[in-house]
């Protein structure tokens, strides 16, 4: 009896913990749950251009906005190389071939967008009528196309029209950089001319340019009676034409978005009416924000267009304002990235220009610290270090600070025949600076020299030393993956 107990107990016990008193009868394996696949890291690549934001210009933005000893969001960046801007044929390139090194990494003539390097520019009024003729170039892909190809969502923001070179450079392909009614076809899905690389469409385009996409007869430029705005419209995208509509967009809501608010360039910062025209922050989050849904990643290319422009004009306080500007942009993009990846590893942020001007600092002047409404600080007059006496030139004339190698402001004989510089004067927003060689209003060159560029994040490592522009795309494919 003590043994059929005992024999009964052992029993129990084994069948409790899963075992069996009969040796023959296996206990069933639990079928253990299935692990859950990977989810794959969103990867994002946003590069960031400065058109004409040359070193010199970039040391003058930071003195004006945080005085010599403070940082742009731009000093900051971890990694950075100087880049060579010559082009396929000139020692000195324009926005078309420099931005389509970037997104090709081919050389290519001045004044060509995005087409192989044997490409020559022809007459731009050739529009719609194939722009390059016959037997001359080829399109070569650019890195947004990869992108889109690839399944990532693709942007594209500027303050300049969207169909200027250095926008035009991402999505387009044409023989001459004016051909902007040709470069606003190729973007609109289905229809004529469109740019068939660009699978269903690039996700965002924010900027001016409005000419270049609706009829004559609407106020606009494009002589095929075509309204591109209309045809955007029926192919699914959110369009805003001001502020008021932009605001009212939800990024989230919306997965194919259009701006275009003004007929031309935007303001630039200095004359921006908040209430019509998005600030270029606002303008990046709102495409960041709209991008994101695409849960593989984006790319998205921003541009300080303006920069450009205003020291093509001489008016350099325009242009450090609007470099300024572009810095803020930077920030806030990289705030909002850290949002979800706060260590930057998913995510790849460039910072750099397509070429110099001719602005430079003369010397010798004391510390100004930042410009305010009673400090001109290095858009005054230059006052010497050793006494802080205003500095005089050969005909003991005062003179500024900033100055250009060319521009339409040189007095034409002596300096003394000519009413002596303030500071209220050098400091008004409209001021355009003296220069050495006189051209042409609005006509100052770009310059030869290397320039700036910075990463942060994914792979940022991979840029350093000096570089041509051409080898910044293989590196952005490296870095991303696309």
């Amino acid at each position: 009896m003590k043994k059929y107990l005992l024999a009964s107990a052992i029993s129990i016990a084994l069948t409790a913990c899963g075992g069996s008193s009969d040796s023959s009868t296996a206990a069933p394996t639990p079928t253990p749950a299935p692990t859950p696949a990977p989810v794959a890291a969103q990867k994002n690549v946003i590069f960031f251009l400065g058109d004409g934001m040359g070193l010199t210009t970039m040391t003058a933005a930071r003195i004006y906005s945080v005085g010599e000893d403070g940082d742009l969001t731009m000093d900051t960046l971890p990694e950075s190389a100087f880049i060579k801007t010559f082009s396929n044929d000139a020692q000195v390139t324009d926005s078309a071939p420099s931005m389509s090194a970037y997104m090709t990494g081919v050389k290519m003539n001045n004044e060509v967008i995005s087409m192989s390097q044997e490409t020559k520019a022809v007459d731009p009024t050739k529009e719609l009528t194939g722009n390059c003729g016959t037997a001359n170039g080829k399109p070569v892909q650019t890195f947004l196309e990869l992108a889109k190809a690839a399944g990532y969502g693709t942007g594209v923001v500027t303050t300049t029209r969207v169909t200027h070179a250095t926008p035009a450079a991402t999505y387009s392909h044409v023989c001459h950089r004016d051909a902007e009614n040709d470069i606003a076809a190729q973007f609109v899905p289905g229809g004529t001319a469109f740019n068939s690389q660009l699978g269903d469409g690039v996700d965002v385009l924010l900027g001016g340019g409005r000419q270049f996409f609706q009829p004559v007869a609407a106020g606009g430029k494009r002589v095929d009676g075509r309204d591109l705005t209309a045809e955007l419209k029926a192919k699914g995208y959110s369009y805003a034409g001001s502020k008021a509509e932009f605001d009212a967009i939800d990024p989230a809501r919306t997965k194919k978005l259009v701006g275009l608010f003004t007929s031309s360039h935007m303001s630039y910062d200095l004359d921006r009416d908040a209430t019509k025209e998005p600030s270029l922050s606002e303008m990046t989050l709102k495409a960041m924000r709209t991008l994101k849904q695409n849960g593989k990643g984006y790319f998205l290319m921003v541009e300080g267009g303006r920069i450009d422009h205003a020291l093509h004009e001489t008016t350099a306080k325009k242009a450090l304002q609007d470099t300024v500007a572009f810095d803020t942009a930077i920030k806030a993009a990289i705030d909002e990235v850290k949002k979800t990846d706060p260590e930057l590893k998913n995510t790849l942020i460039v910072v750099t220009a397509d070429h110099d001007h001719t602005l430079v600092l003369n010397g010798y002047a004391a510390r100004t610290g930042k410009s305010s409404a009673g400090n001109p600080g290095v858009l005054g007059l230059l006052r010497n270090y050793s006494d802080g006496q205003i500095a005089k030139d050969s005909d003991g004339m005062p003179f500024t600070i900033i100055g250009f190698g060319n521009g339409e402001n040189r007095p034409a004989g002596d300096r003394k025949n000519f009413a002596a510089l303030d500071d209220a004067t050098v400091f008004a927003n409209t001021y355009h600076q003296e220069a050495v060689v006189r051209v042409a209003a609005g006509s100052e060159t770009h310059g030869g020299t290397d320039v700036f560029l910075g990463a942060i994040g994914n792979n940022a490592d991979l840029f350093h030393g000096t570089m041509d522009n051409t080898n910044v795309f293989s590196l952005l494919r490296q870095a991303s993956g696309i």
